[in-house]
């Protein structure tokens, strides 16, 4: 297909009805009196494609749901192939044949073989948290529904999320719609004391874990993390110690482990699923982002076998009775099938673990910077903190970035990277060498 650049009359036209009608998310929208938003008009492996004709690398794989790039031949062609089939079937009474294989599929990726379906990451936490507390209901202990999360940890923005997302930003207006969840201590590796390992602080988190779970465990359902990386508390990472712990701890005083795999999960981290790094098997596992490679909105949790068995009965009030129009979306479950066939066929983490190693030494310079702290990464995650006095820095250097053609939008001082996994040597260069210039212009502002 052939792309044509729009007229500049067009282009502005775009925008101003955009900013007419459209309310955007995550989004003071007032400030787009000064900063526009971008009109993409298509886009190709890692880049997008602007209407005025310019190219943006996708860094952060468009709020990291890409995987293989953009319009992947391989997702097209199944998305052509599934919408000559079906497109879409309610799946209360009915099923289909792409939502019973990637349900089989992903059971073999997990080992857990019980997959309910939503429509992003808010709806999946929503899903694991009730399904955590009706178990203990069905299985006579309804006293077991609180929740218990990380410091800094980001679950979702719908009300239920909210409960366990412990990033004020996002929950102070809706204070009195939430039923906060508790928090215990974050084992955030930038947290270490002079002559503590990532290890140690892990180990220090646990106990800190353990100590709440013997007081509190009677009245608690789950608890959920985001296993190896917390993203949106500024990509903080912790060693899968942590893990390992609190799958022993949730196990001796009887309460759910969800892992929340919705960012880190489909190779991010290096591995398939964060959590396997620690060799532990969660009761719940929450997906979204990648599932699709970046496509169409799905979710889906997967639970286990005993779990499963609390909900099934003649009685329809032991049901777990939740719901969503597109659950389990043909079109969907068919983009996601076409996603992990890519894996496979491109043999995408060990490439990736070429990839991240050709993307360190491009970005050396970066990671070097005087001004940068706590330079990290895991798999295909980079994150670098930025020593600044600029209040805005975030917003400042989005913009130097987009000026140089990136995508790059850090986490209040946090820049961080989350490419999608098939960037050539161009691309590479653009991200290292663009992330690099935006830094320096952005700190020059320092003192303007």
């Amino acid at each position: 297909m052939a792309f044509t650049t729009a007229p500049k009359t067009a282009r502005k036209d775009l925008v101003a009805r955009s900013l007419a009608h459209v309310w955007h998310p995550c989004t003071q929208m007032k400030r787009h009196e000064a900063q526009p938003p971008v009109a993409i008009a298509h886009a190709q492996g890692p880049w997008l494609y602007g209407t005025d004709g310019r190219r943006y690398l996708d860094g952060i794989s468009s709020w990291w749901v890409n995987l293989f790039g953009h319009s992947h031949p391989h997702i097209k062609a199944a998305l052509a192939d599934q919408m000559e089939r079906l497109d879409h079937v309610m799946l209360a009474g009915f099923t289909h044949a792409p939502v019973v294989e990637l349900s089989e599929r992903l059971g073999a990726l997990t080992g857990l073989g019980h997959a309910f379906y939503g429509s992003d990451g808010a709806a999946a936490t929503e899903i694991a948290l009730k399904m955590s507390a009706h178990y203990w209901r069905n299985t006579g202990r309804p006293g077991k529904s609180r929740f218990v999360g990380l410091a800094g940890g980001y679950h979702g923005e719908t009300v239920g999320a909210l409960a366990v997302t412990d990033i004020a930003l996002f929950r102070e207006a809706y204070a009195p719609l939430v039923r906060l969840a508790a928090t215990v201590p974050s084992p955030d590796a930038r947290q270490a004391a002079p002559g503590e390992t990532p290890e140690d602080v892990a180990r220090r988190s646990a106990a800190a874990l353990g100590a709440w779970l013997a007081e509190h465990h009677a009245d608690t359902a789950a608890l959920i993390v985001e296993p190896l990386v917390q993203c949106a508390a500024g990509m903080a990472m912790h060693d899968p110690e942590y893990l390992r712990l609190a799958r022993a701890l949730c196990d001796r005083y009887e309460v759910h482990l969800v892992v929340d795999e919705i960012a880190t999960g489909f190779g991010r981290t290096g591995s398939m699923f964060a959590h396997q790094q620690a060799g532990i098997r969660p009761d719940f596992i929450c997906l979204s982002k990648g599932l699709t490679g970046g496509t169409l909105p799905l979710s889906a949790v997967l639970t286990t076998d005993m779990v499963y068995q609390a909900f099934y009965a003649d009685e329809v009030a032991r049901g777990f009775l939740h719901s969503h129009s597109y659950t389990g979306n043909p079109l969907a479950c068919r983009a996601a099938l076409a996603t992990l066939e890519l894996f496979d066929q491109l043999d995408a983490l060990t490439a990736n673990v070429a990839l991240a190693q050709r993307i360190d030494a491009a970005c050396t310079p970066l990671t070097q910077h005087t001004r940068v702290r706590h330079a990290r990464r895991l798999g295909m995650v980079w994150a670098w903190d930025i020593a600044t006095t600029l209040p805005d820095f975030s917003r400042r250097y989005h913009q130097q970035a987009m000026a140089r053609g990136l995508v790059l939008r850090p986490i209040g001082n946090t820049l961080y990277a989350m490419p999608p996994y098939v960037l050539d040597g161009e691309a590479v260069d653009c991200l290292a060498s663009g992330a690099l210039d935006a830094l320096n212009a952005t700190l020059q502002e320092e003192t303007c």
